[in-house]
């Protein structure tokens, strides 16, 4: 056995003022709000969107129906589970009659230091299908938005630097980078 260690940043923005950029959805997709009959859904795509990603690496769970499905439970459960921030990304295919969840984020929302409060964008993902469409920013601004009238003042994730496209997004939206961390993984050698 050995360790191998995965740079990460916290990243935070502020959301004073806060205003959502007009990112439409493209046709035939849609947001639909949280619901808790929609964990499964919930679970389902987080495992499509990191099951081979450097994030399953770093969190096997992602990796793994059954650990996102615990993740999801986990998620909800918290005490600072903020489902007003929470969404699932529905793809309508018209010519054959079905629906396919696409792209989940969830937060949580927490107190800090003199009452103020601060929200945790948790899993944003997106299966690879659905890639390169504008989904991920538009589901990032619906929760950041509800979280802004809110009066959440601050919000803050943490993103694998391996993951480019990810670490791209945020940055282009705003979030700076405020801590470096170091995740260690164990790794067995053949």
């Amino acid at each position: 056995m050995g360790v191998t260690y995965y740079k990460r940043f916290r990243m935070e923005l502020s959301l004073r003022g806060f205003a959502r950029a007009c990112v439409e959805l493209p046709e035939g997709y849609e947001l639909v709000p949280w619901h808790e009959s929609l964990l499964e859904a919930h679970a389902d795509v987080k495992c499509r969107s990191f099951a081979g990603e450097v994030d399953s690496q770093v969190f096997p769970c992602l990796g793994d129906a059954g650990g996102c499905l615990r993740l999801m439970r986990e998620i909800s459960n918290k005490p600072g589970f903020y489902p007003e921030a929470t969404w699932l990304l529905m793809h309508r295919m018209p010519y054959v009659g079905r629906i396919d969840y696409c792209g989940t984020v969830q937060a949580i929302v927490t107190r800090e230091r003199f009452g103020l409060s601060i929200g945790g964008i948790q899993n944003l993902g997106i299966t690879p299908e659905h890639r390169g469409r504008g989904l991920g920013t538009r589901l990032l601004f619906q929760a950041l938005s509800a979280m802004a009238n809110s009066r959440v003042r601050r919000a803050s994730l943490e993103v694998t630097t391996q993951n480019s496209r990810a670490l791209e997004l945020y940055q282009a939206i705003g979030f700076r980078r405020t801590k470096t961390v170091y995740k260690a993984v164990e790794v067995a050698y053949t």
